[in-house]
């Protein structure tokens, strides 16, 4: 074997390596700091709303609302629940949203079924059910583009992205953690998988299919 088709193959084995790490680093399998918004100095933004009134501004109260349904460990599976919130150790992607807007006074499953009824031709929702509509992510794409503040989809614009932020993929939803990587980028507090081993990943801009960002409130 010539001394080129070895280097090359070290090198091909070497960006195989790297790009396995980096996706292990990214998914949190491998550990690595978290650093936080005062580490690149941005100002944590704080809302001027508290819609329940409990002493904590909506941005904070979503961000902690999220991380109380995640420390009850939630499995991914899709069911359907007659009260529409899941009431067992089971969630999907948009429970985590849903269970964190209601912890700061947003019931999703009675304001996106007051929408859906109130503009029916911007869901194409053939037959409302208000058990399953707000558990859907386009559903709440719709919602967030006609009630929330919509914000950069670019992560890179790291001022603009902060914890309790609204973060919609193709397909799948999470909200946006107070902890970043070390370029600041920000990580996502979601439930995407029977096979994710963490409910904060570094995947923002890892995935590539950012369609929304929004803020509440």
């Amino acid at each position: 074997m010539s001394r080129r088709i070895k280097a090359g193959r070290a090198a091909a084995l070497a960006l195989a390596l790297a790009a396995v790490l980096g996706g292990l680093y990214c998914l949190s399998v491998l550990p690595h700091g978290t650093y936080v918004d005062a580490d690149f100095g941005i100002e944590t933004y704080h809302s001027a709303g508290d819609r329940d009134g409990d002493g904590i501004d909506d941005q904070a109260d979503i961000l902690q609302s999220v991380r109380d349904y995640l420390a009850t460990e939630p499995k991914y599976r899709s069911k359907y629940y007659a009260g529409g919130y899941p009431d067992d150790e089971y969630g999907v992607c948009t429970d985590v949203v849903a269970f964190g807007l209601l912890g700061a006074g947003y019931d999703l499953r009675e304001l996106v079924h007051e929408d859906v009824l109130a503009a029916p031709e911007a869901y194409g929702v053939e037959h409302p059910d208000q058990n399953i509509d707000f558990r859907r992510v386009r559903n709440l794409k719709v919602y967030f583009d006609r009630h929330a503040t919509a914000l950069t989809t670019d992560p890179q614009k790291i001022d603009q992205w902060q914890g309790g932020d609204v973060v919609v993929f193709e397909g799948h939803i999470g909200v946006v953690s107070e902890h970043r990587n070390r370029r600041g980028i920000a990580c996502v507090l979601h439930n995407g998988s029977p096979l994710q081993l963490h409910y904060e990943e570094d995947i923002l801009q890892r995935r590539g299919d950012i369609v929304g960002h929004y803020r509440i409130g």
